[in-house]
């Protein structure tokens, strides 16, 4: 069995576990006169700071602005040890950093809820059949969450319906890093958000090519064979009703005037009344357009995620332990996040640093705000159960005991339901 890659070392108190060597939980930022570790700073703050020259915000904001994800479970918070049922001799101790000892009861009861919520899965195998073995596997999971703010400037026009230009002669036109957005700053490590906003001092008039500055177009409808750029007022059209007689005959030999045309025999363009122009839609009839600059901003959380799973947990998809609860063992904050030390482990060290190696990379037009690098232990119970020479086995999967199975033996659907997965809470 593969060894952990953490030693198992316990330390006989909460507050003393959390100052051991091997566990980590900071904070830091990048200069000593802001906030010390033990600090969190409020968004307030972030947009009440004061101007600043190299940065485009205040560089405390390396420190927590919102909490850190915690850890659900303490070294102590461990379930009571109970007889081993064919235990691998090499199993780790009960009192292993991270380890949670489940027993046989416990173990058929998480599996008979499991497969309740499978309405076509027989309850047999799991009631009946008996628990073979039971194997304690460790497994890390690293992450890199790195928090990036990302500007790019985009054209946009509109109408010009009148009022004042903000233009080059109020002032110069301010670059994209320029701008002031610290009252839209998000909470850090929010997944996304996005905001527009005009930069000062990038409008200036520009006349509609469409018609040509006049704000009206020749009429698609009675100016079509026109030249571009002409119109002719005053075009009829033949009466549909007394095609052009201004007469309505009738059955008797008489005829009376036609309602239609009134007489006339002709009717005006129904979409300009023969006036030859119509308003131009693209300017909507102002006959110019305000250019401006916008400038999009989006702050977005890239993710770096890798799992170290021993062999007897590399069935499980890595999505599964991510999801999982388990305990943290390192979480730092920083600008750009180095590899974590653990005094006792050198393969969680190099864990830790193949994590950080596969950072996420940054679009040339985004700047890192700042990044956090967690290492958690999700305690993993592997069993296996028998019956004859009929066996099968599944996990349970972190502190929120999680079953994870895919060979169940009686699957009276053959898998070809979705078993009512959606009534599971």
């Amino acid at each position: 069995m593969e060894q952990p890659l953490l030693k198992g070392e316990s330390c006989d108190k909460e507050d003393d576990w959390r100052s051991c060597d091997h566990v980590s939980k900071t904070a830091s930022g990048r200069v000593p006169l802001y906030p010390t570790e033990t600090e969190e700073v409020s968004l307030e703050e972030i947009r009440s700071a004061s101007i600043f020259s190299e940065s485009v915000y205040p560089l405390f904001i390396h420190h927590a602005l919102v909490s850190s994800p915690e850890a659900d479970h303490t070294i102590n918070q461990l379930i009571s040890s109970q007889p081993s049922y064919n235990r691998d001799k090499q199993s780790h101790p009960s009192n292993e950093f991270g380890r949670q000892i489940l027993d046989e009861v416990e173990i058929r009861h998480l599996l008979i809820d499991h497969v309740g919520h499978h309405f076509c899965w027989g309850g047999y195998p799991a009631k009946k059949w008996k628990i073979i073995s039971i194997e304690d596997c460790n497994v890390y999971v690293g992450t890199l969450e790195t928090f990036i703010e990302e500007r790019k400037a985009i054209k946009a026009r509109e109408p010009y319906f009148g009022g004042k230009i903000d233009g080059k002669e109020e002032g110069v036109e301010l670059g994209l890093w320029e701008l002031d957005l610290r009252s839209e700053f998000p909470p850090l490590f929010m997944p996304h958000k996005e905001t527009r906003t005009k930069i000062p001092h990038s409008e200036l008039l520009e006349r509609c090519s469409d018609c040509e500055g006049r704000g009206e177009i020749a009429c698609p409808m009675c100016c079509d064979q026109q030249q571009p750029g002409y119109h002719k007022p005053n075009q009829m059209s033949q009466c549909f009703a007394c095609h052009g007689r201004g007469l309505i005959a009738h059955q008797d030999g008489s005829d009376s005037i036609c309602k239609k045309c009134s007489g006339i025999g002709k009717l005006p363009c129904a979409t300009c009344g023969s006036r030859g122009l119509v308003k131009c839609q693209a300017c909507d009839g102002q006959g110019s357009f305000l250019m401006f600059s916008t400038a999009v901003t989006r702050w977005r959380t890239l993710s770096t995620r890798k799992v170290a799973a021993s062999s007897g947990a590399a069935s499980v998809p890595d999505e599964v332990f991510h999801k999982a609860r388990g305990v943290q063992l390192h979480n730092t904050q920083a600008y750009q996040c180095t590899p974590a030390f653990f005094a006792d482990s050198v393969q969680l060290n190099k864990f830790s640093s193949e994590v950080i190696a596969d950072r996420s990379s940054i679009p040339p037009s985004a700047r890192v705000i700042c990044e956090r690098h967690i290492i958690s232990v999700v305690p993993v119970t592997r069993v296996t159960m028998a019956d004859h020479n009929r066996s099968f086995s599944f996990y349970v999967i972190g502190y929120n005991k999680e079953v994870y199975i895919t060979n169940y033996p009686s699957k009276l659907c053959w898998g070809l339901c979705c078993c009512l997965e959606w009534m599971k809470p």
